[in-house]
Parts: structure tokens; sequence; C-alpha cells
């Protein structure tokens, strides 16, 4: 790796900091419990985003254990039928592709499952990008560090090395669980207020601002 960077490997959070999806998420969600007569309010839904299925289920629907399995497969449904022509944040495909002719490795962390990582990935035609990729059900939910320890693992980046973006407390947090240096997005999920509990080296508010602080 080249020493003029400031890390070897960046690892990203999919839904808020790559891809914009949040809106869909949230109306998937809400929809879902709409078929079983739950009332879900799209600050909840948003909130929860990040974390894995199984635990947005326990989250937002504690009292209705026996249905988790149904809500999750009408929420997977929905989502898949109407989010065909989501992308990319303005500036990603540009940001991706400037830290690689820097030969930055980049690393996905997400609380998608493998299923649905793989068909975004395969949206946005970007498997070719990442050297690495972890879902919640291939480790444990964010905030639990165990992805990016499976990141570091895989790739034989040192964790002072590599750096976590992320537009949820649940990026940061894991982050910091295991000292990894961190960068929050504000345009995402959670507020910037939020994000700084967590001592992040910066919080950006735009694509081009994280190309600021992550290119040398």
């Amino acid at each position: 790796m080249s020493s003029k960077n400031q890390f070897d490997l960046v690892i990203f959070d999919w839904d808020g900091t790559l891809f914009d999806s949040v809106s869909q998420i949230v109306q998937s969600l809400q929809w879902a419990a709409q078929q079983y007569q739950i009332d879900l309010c799209a600050n909840a839904a948003k909130n929860i985003i990040g974390l894995g299925l199984p635990e947005v289920m326990q989250t937002l629907f504690p009292a209705h254990g026996e249905l988790h399995p149904l809500i999750q497969a009408e929420y997977s449904r929905h989502y898949v039928a109407n989010s065909a022509t989501q992308r990319w944040f303005g500036g990603v495909d540009e940001l991706l592709t400037r830290l690689q002719q820097h030969d930055i490795l980049l690393a996905v962390a997400t609380g998608k499952n493998r299923i649905g990582l793989d068909r975004v990935l395969a949206l946005t035609q970007s498997q070719h990008r990442f050297k690495a990729t972890r879902c919640a059900n291939e480790a444990r939910s964010k905030p639990h560090p165990l992805m990016l320890e499976q990141l570091l693992e895989e790739t034989g980046i040192s964790v002072e090395r590599a750096v976590m973006v992320g537009d949820t407390t649940y990026d940061l947090q894991m982050a910091q669980a295991i000292g990894m240096p961190r960068i929050g997005v504000s345009y995402g999920v959670h507020s910037e207020a939020e994000l700084a509990q967590y001592q992040p080296l910066a919080i950006v508010h735009s694509v081009a601002e994280l190309a600021q602080v992550l290119l040398p």
C-alpha cells in the first residue's frame, strides 16, 4: 500500500451511505407492518436502518414475535418490488474510482443479508470494486464489531490503517469498539449530533466532502 494514503482500507456502510435507499426502506417497513394492522411511524422505521433484519423485527415489533417471519417476508417482497431504480448517491461512483486509483482497498459492512447485498451489488455493477463484503447474517448485527474484525482479517489490514464510513450510530459504535478510525455522514439516517457521540474523525454532509477527507 502507498504510504502517502491516510488509510489502506475504507469500509463503507451501504444504505444511507453509498446507496440512496432510506426512504424506500422506511416505506417498505411501514407497508409490511400495515399488512398485520400494526402502526409504525416513519421515524421509528428510519432509526433502525443499519441493524440486521432479525434485530429490526425485535426492536420495532417486540409484542408480535410470532409475526416476525411474516413481516420480514412482506418487507423483503415490497422492498425488492419497489427499489429496482435505486442508485448510489451522486458522486459515489467517482469517489470509489478515485480511491481505487490511489490503491486504497474498499469493503462493505452492511445490515443487509447476503441475498440483499448481492442484489444491489449487481444493480450497481460494483462487485469488482470491493475487496471484501460482510453482511449481518454472516457475522453479528451492528453495533457488534465482528463484521469489521472479519474484514480486517480477510484483507490483512491493521485496524489503525482502516476507516469505517457510515450514516448511523451503529456504524460508528462498532468501529469505536475496536479502536478503528471512523467518519460519519449526515445525509443518511442519524443526525450530526447523534453521530458526534462516537468521536468520529469527521462528520461530512455530502459525498464531495467525504472525498476531501478520504483522498490524499
